[in-house]
């Protein structure tokens, strides 16, 4: 993506805001590192567009909150999907 990064800031902060995203996802979609889309949102969206910055602010902060919920949900569906591997691999012998 080869914007300049006060545009980018202003496109990610949107994409954000519209979607729920996350900065993950938004860094996956936009092809950016995490990093990247951390600071555009949080540094020069600020300065770019204070109205956005406040809704990505509170969309970010919701996020944070749910984390640890995401995380436990990525780890259950990991170990779900191991047992159906071993499940379906003992049956083929």
């Amino acid at each position: 993506m080869k914007t300049q990064p006060a545009e980018r800031a202003v496109l990610l902060g949107r994409y954000i805001s519209e979607n729920g995203a996350t900065v993950r996802s938004a860094a996956g979609k936009f092809g950016i590192s995490k990093s990247t889309v951390h600071k555009d949102v949080s540094e020069r969206l600020r300065r770019e567009d204070p109205e956005l910055y406040e809704k990505v602010k509170q969309v970010l902060e919701i996020n944070k909150k749910e984390r640890h919920i995401r995380g436990g949900m990525a780890t259950r569906r990991k170990y779900r999907e191991l047992a159906q591997r071993k499940n379906s691999c003992g049956r083929e012998g």
